[in-house]
């Protein structure tokens, strides 16, 4: 009879492949027997593949459904569930556990000793504590600040694996064609061609150490660029957190977020061009409370509407980022601030409009609202949103994704395009908190 202990990992085709790879895959104490998925449609129902759990699962490892969690848990005997996905509520994480322990099983969460791997080269770190508070704008911000110093700067994002997981083992994506060559879902453009547009390399995939090991091979310092409000797969030697006013307290409510900013060396207090002065008093309390050693930087997020004249007295349908808008729970962004700055006369509903997975997204997440997240995870959500676009009866089209939609689907609806970057406000700047690194680094050299 096997002494090994019956796992079950929780996740949504990220974090929790990760846990598997550095802590599961070549430990004899575990026998990991299924994933569950949760948060991405269509990543359930397939199986992490032989190529990548290693010797000791050669048939791979099946992956299912949260919903059949409690099932699982019985079926397989398991001992132990570890939870292994992001931007949760801590209510959220703790419903959870009481399923999983009312179903006999221990409940797992795996600390950063366990999970971060160490880099031969420095590591900055770049996470929130929520989706959507800014961790694009604040990544370009120290690309361009490390690379205006001379350093050779290679990015690697948190992972979006939802594809061929064997060949998404280590991707580099150094031009728009390597976008096509991984077939690259929306939500991985998003964050991976801004990274292209400032001629920066970036990397993902599903094998985080194998992917370090490239990474470092063309780089003197690496760039954490991460997901939702995950903490960081590599050990950071400085860990800058994002902060949010729009939605004050998510800092403290949400997992992992508040490890993030408990983790943090250097905490932006971002958006505070648009937030509610209140609101902004009680996230820089929060912090001061949680993390007082922290650095705290002040900034904006202020936006560029390309042919802003086109919005003035018209009917809007807008248009923003899917993972923001559905598990960041944001209910508006910076089209809806361009909507109100440029006069629309009317913020367009395309609910009565929404075509086939579109329909099922605004039922799981119903406080989306009257903005259109821009789905795109397969080739037939984007014809799902193409459709709904054609649809829906507005005058012009607000663009605030962090890719350019037109690139991708046909909209025959005037259009405008809303871009944002990262604006410090006075002292200290992120280039302040860069520069020590930036020396070491120099004296190595």
């Amino acid at each position: 009879m096997s002494n090994k202990r019956n796992v079950l990992i929780m996740g949504a085709a990220g974090r929790d492949f990760h846990n598997f790879n550095v802590f599961f895959r070549n430990n004899p104490n575990y026998q990991v027997v299924a994933f569950t998925a949760t948060q991405i449609p269509n990543i359930d129902n397939r199986r992490y593949p032989s190529e990548l759990t290693g010797n000791a699962y050669p048939e791979g490892i099946p992956i299912y459904s949260e919903t059949e969690l409690t099932d699982l848990i019985k079926k397989f005997h398991i001992h132990d569930v570890v939870f292994s996905y992001s931007d949760v509520s801590h209510e959220y994480v703790m419903h959870k556990a009481s399923t999983v322990l009312a179903a006999g099983a221990n409940f797992v969460l795996l600390g950063a000793n366990e999970t971060m791997l160490k880099s031969s080269k420095p590591v900055v770190a770049i996470g929130a504590v929520r989706t959507g508070a800014g961790k694009s704008q604040t990544t370009r911000a120290v690309v361009k600040t490390l690379r205006k110093k001379g350093l050779k700067v290679v990015s690697v994002r948190h992972p979006m694996p939802y594809g061929d997981l064997v060949k998404q083992k280590v991707q580099r994506f150094a031009s728009v064609e390597d976008l096509s060559k991984y077939n690259c879902t929306i939500e991985e453009m998003e964050e991976y061609e801004p990274h292209i547009t400032i001629g920066s390399v970036i990397y993902a995939g599903v094998d985080y150490e194998a992917i370090l090991k490239e990474a470092e091979k063309e780089a003197d310092v690496i760039v954490w660029d991460g997901g939702n409000n995950d903490i960081p797969f590599y050990k950071p030697e400085l860990m800058i957190c994002i902060t949010d006013p729009h939605r004050p307290g998510h800092e403290t409510t949400y997992h992992p977020g508040e490890t993030n900013l408990r983790l943090a060396d250097v905490v932006i207090l971002n958006k505070i061009d648009t937030a509610n002065g209140e609101d902004i008093r009680l996230v820089r309390s929060t912090v001061s409370q949680v993390n007082p050693n922290a650095i705290l930087i002040e900034a904006a997020s202020p936006i560029s509407v390309e042919n802003h004249q086109l919005i003035k007295g018209k009917r809007a349908l807008v248009i923003e980022d899917g993972p923001t808008l559905t598990h960041g729970e944001m209910t508006y962004g910076a089209g809806i601030v361009a909507a109100q700055k440029f006069g629309a006369s009317e913020i367009i509903d395309p609910r009565p409009y929404l075509c086939g997975t579109l329909v099922e997204t605004f039922e799981t997440y119903p406080e989306i609202g009257t903005l259109l997240p821009a789905m795109g995870y397969g080739g037939k959500q984007i014809q799902d949103l193409e459709k709904t676009i054609a649809n829906t009866p507005c005058e012009v089209v607000i663009i605030a994704t962090p890719i350019d939609l037109r690139r991708i689907i046909q909209i025959k609806q005037p259009t405008v395009r809303v871009t944002y970057e990262l604006q410090e406000i006075g002292k200290p700047t992120l280039e302040d908190a860069l520069t020590p690194i930036i020396q070491k680094i120099k004296e190595h050299q």
